[in-house]
């Protein structure tokens, strides 16, 4: 078992995908925790401080310009690793330059590269995930899935934990990021050591071409719909359980802060690493379909260790338990839920595919927040996980009901095509850009209004109101439309 554990280590591609998880993962917290850490020692005003956070939607809206990376190829080490070099190059410059700044007195500055280091860093995760999509068959998802996963939360350890206590007790705030910025050179050097995958596929030969079809091709296959709600709703439960689950070590439980933060960082951290490598070896053994299901029980069963928490009395090694199989099964579903995102792309469009799926898998942790909040006020702990425990069911049915369109898919690496009413599914599609466009300009109503330009606060609640439910309308209709599609085909 051990030997096969670590045979994953020994294939081709391991190393470049690990260095390149790496340079994926280091520069996210340089724009996030760590600049906050560091604006907060510099005494910079809240105010300023939350605002500053918004860098971090550049992450949420890659997709946008996406499609200029799937039809553009530089002029030099091919479609995807000229686009992984600049993108790198770019942000080795930029970290750099953070080093000169003053947080007290070269806000404008400092803030014009936390952008441009976001914008590079959420490129550059646009391009490895098409990279690794393009370039492993389908035996080999799982393990570049959890490789990957491994560089990642290595990076964001380094750049997190590790950051702010050597800029804390040796280098200086300044001299931590030049350090950081020398760490980025792995990813540059991994990729000029890394192969140009192999791709038939030809890439879109017009700006329309690469914004329009990746969307056609997509919306064109049989359970469509469907998919989009499992990539929704697959990792709901784990949302759910994280969403508050520092809030209720502290103040549901009662352990410090400190207890809490080590047992996190450390365990945790560990934990999610042997579950994403385990969970690659595994998926050597199993079909796609069965490697999401088992790992999708295990992400709910594991919430129940919170419930066992907030039952029982006060312990540390309760909390470490619950924390390390909960985190232990979420890194086995990460790599799965990646490898399907993997499969679910078309090699033509991986770059617009994979960026529009993987900000669709956001949704549930980005906005699960408020209803979490609501739901531990109105019935306490112990219901919230065990309702979270509940709310990863939805996901495993829909992975039933997809089950034979995945396994075709990762057998043939191609997608059936949808052959019933078409009509009714294009306004299925037209309500959900709609809705999105509606939701787009809810966002920058939101940000106007942060920073004081006006204050359209009515506006905002009815761009929400109105973008949310033409978008839900949307997908209501098309996943009703896929599954009477499924009741047709299998009377035929």
């Amino acid at each position: 078992m051990i030997s096969q554990y670590f045979k994953i280590f020994t294939q081709r591609n391991t190393v470049i995908l690990l260095l390149l998880g790496f340079a994926s993962g280091l520069p996210l917290a340089l724009t996030s925790g760590t600049l906050q850490a560091w604006m907060t020692v510099e005494n910079v005003d809240l105010k300023t401080i939350g605002i500053f956070s918004l860098v971090g939607q550049a992450y949420v809206f890659k997709f946008l310009w996406s499609p200029m990376m799937d039809r553009y190829t530089p002029s030099f080490l091919g479609r995807r690793r000229g686009w992984l070099v600049l993108t790198q190059l770019l942000l080795v410059v930029a970290i750099f330059g953070m080093g000169f700044m003053d947080p007290s007195k070269d806000l404008f500055w400092l803030a014009a590269l936390a952008v441009l280091i976001a914008f590079a860093s959420a490129s550059q995760d646009i391009v490895f995930d098409a990279y690794k999509t393009d370039l492993l068959p389908a035996e080999e998802r799982g393990n570049g899935a959890a490789v990957s996963v491994l560089g990642y939360r290595l990076a964001m350890l380094v750049s997190g934990g590790l950051a702010l206590w050597l800029a804390d007790r040796y280098l200086g705030w300044q001299h931590m990021y030049w350090l950081m910025a020398a760490l980025m050179l792995c990813g540059v050097l991994a990729t000029l050591m890394a192969p140009e995958p192999e791709n038939s596929q030809p890439a879109p030969r017009t700006i329309e071409m690469a914004v329009v079809a990746p969307l056609k091709d997509f919306f064109g296959r049989n359970n469509a719909w469907l998919i989009l709600l499992l990539i929704v709703m697959y990792k709901m439960g784990d949302a759910f359980a994280g969403s508050l689950s520092t809030t209720f070590l502290i103040r549901g439980v009662g352990f410090d802060a400190g207890e809490v933060g080590l047992v996190n960082k450390s365990l945790g951290l560990l934990a999610t690493i042997v579950g994403a490598l385990f969970g690659g070896m595994l998926m050597q053994r199993l079909s796609l379909f069965r490697a999401l299901m088992l790992f999708g029980i295990l992400q709910a069963v594991s919430n129940a260790g919170y419930w066992i928490l907030a039952v029982t009395d006060k312990h540390l090694y309760s909390m470490g338990a619950a924390i390390f199989f909960e985190n232990l099964c979420g890194g086995m579903g990460t790599a799965a839920f990646v490898a399907l995102l993997m499969t679910l792309c078309n090699r033509s469009f991986s770059a617009t595919q994979f960026a529009l799926l993987s900000a669709l898998s956001a949704v549930g942790r980005v906005y699960v927040g408020p209803i979490a909040g609501w739901f531990v006020e109105a019935y306490g702990w112990p219901w919230f996980y065990l309702f979270s425990i509940v709310a990863a069911v939805p996901g495993l049915l829909l992975l039933a009901v997809c089950r034979d369109t995945l396994a075709y898919t990762q057998k043939t690496d191609s997608f059936l095509p949808r052959i019933h009413f078409a009509t009714p599914y294009r306004w299925a599609l037209r309500c959900m850009v709609a809705g999105s466009v509606l939701l787009a300009l809810w966002l920058i109503t939101l940000i106007i209004n942060s920073l004081g330009w006006a204050s359209w606060q009515s506006l905002a609640v009815t761009l929400l109101e109105t973008g949310a439910f033409i978008c839900l309308a949307g997908i209501f209709l098309g996943s009703l439309l896929d599954f009477l599609s499924l009741r047709r085909s299998a009377r035929a």
